[in-house]
């Protein structure tokens, strides 16, 4: 199944760059170069982690895998509170005692949980409109709810256990549930400390990346144990190549969605706004988050529960998977998407739909 989707970004690639050369006639030689220069992007937030990866692995680990092994739970759990594109996937197998927890950690969990924290939460509650606020959160707490099926979903799909995949996952579920309880009485204060802590990722990152450069622009070691710059572009430029192929065919995916969600939204009250930002959503959060002020109130709920699990499936999560755990593309998108339908069905119970004109 993984080699069939690889064939599928492959055939994206082949649409993007004909439609290239064909002067960008049906706007999928836009999205291939969209692909290839997120490169820039995708480098600065990650090149600098990859690079600290083994340092802060070893600087953690003294703390951590005592903490973790004592109750039986593997270190490369951590590594789930980063994002899968920042750090979190290496973290994870850095620390990692058994390969497959810290694929699971790295690649599924962060792509979730990690992501929900350092990006979801703080950029989300940051750029929407305070009335718009209440809703999303409302929406947020859905999707931390259906979290754990999207977890276990993933896991089982990857072939772990389904105990083992619950017992790993309990730290995620009691960070998650004191993330329900803040987000519910406190939420300026949670928005604050994770905003700040998306901050700290940036600032770390950018110190990897200097420290890095120095290293390979003037040959000098000013932190022993950093991994080289060329072995973190590596990383990169792989991911930037699977993007070619993943954002042509996301594209593809989307315009062959709208009919199907127009028809979904017709059914349970949803405008057009709401249909369309889910879908995006799919793709990369920003537009949706842009697009939440147009929604309809039951669309502002549905799009926070499905972004905490569903955000970047096709597009930057998926390319992450491709160009480092192939394997794990079919594990990594059937969590993503049952999570985030648990989330949205959640959503719906807890929203009436809005009348429409």
């Amino acid at each position: 199944m993984s080699k069939l989707l690889m064939l599928l970004i492959a055939a994206g690639a082949l649409l993007g760059g004909i439609d290239k050369i064909l002067g960008n006639r049906f706007g999928f030689g836009q999205k291939f170069d969209e692909g290839f220069l997120l490169m820039g992007s995708m480098a600065l937030s990650m090149t600098g982690i990859i690079c600290l990866a083994p340092v802060l692995s070893s600087w953690l680990g003294a703390a951590i895998k005592p903490a973790f092994t004592a109750v039986g739970i593997d270190p490369a759990m951590f590594g789930c509170v980063l994002a899968i594109d920042m750090g979190g996937y290496q973290l994870a197998m850095d620390l990692a005692l058994d390969p497959e927890i810290g694929r699971f950690s790295g690649i599924i969990a962060s792509a979730m949980f990690g992501c929900t924290l350092v990006f979801t939460i703080p950029v989300g509650m940051s750029v929407l409109p305070e009335s718009d606020r209440p809703l999303f959160l409302k929406g947020l707490l859905a999707g931390l709810i259906s979290l754990p099926v999207g977890l276990v979903t993933g896991g089982l799909l990857q072939g772990l256990a389904f105990g083992s995949i619950l017992y790993q996952c309990l730290p995620i579920f009691l960070l998650s549930g004191f993330l329900l309880f803040g987000l519910i009485r406190f939420p300026g204060t949670i928005i604050r400390i994770f905003s700040r802590f998306a901050n700290l990722i940036q600032i770390i990152a950018t110190i990897g990346l200097t420290l890095a450069a120095v290293q390979h622009i003037a040959g000098v070691n000013l932190l022993p144990g950093l991994a080289s710059l060329e072995e973190a572009l590596t990383i990169v430029g792989s991911i930037a190549i699977v993007m070619l192929g993943s954002l042509p065919l996301a594209e593809l995916l989307r315009r062959g969605l709208q009919r199907p969600f127009r028809w979904i939204g017709s059914k349970t009250g949803l405008n057009d706004s709401s249909t369309t930002g889910i879908i995006m959503g799919t793709i990369t959060v920003m537009p949706a988050l842009v697009m939440v002020p147009d929604m309809d109130s039951r669309g502002k709920v549905l799009c926070g529960a499905f972004l905490v699990c569903g955000a970047s499936a096709f597009a930057a999560h998926m390319g992450f998977a491709a160009g480092t755990q192939p394997d794990l593309i079919l594990p990594l998108l059937g969590g993503k998407f049952s999570g985030a339908l648990v989330g949205m069905a959640i959503a719906m119970v807890m929203t009436r739909p809005t009348t429409r004109k």
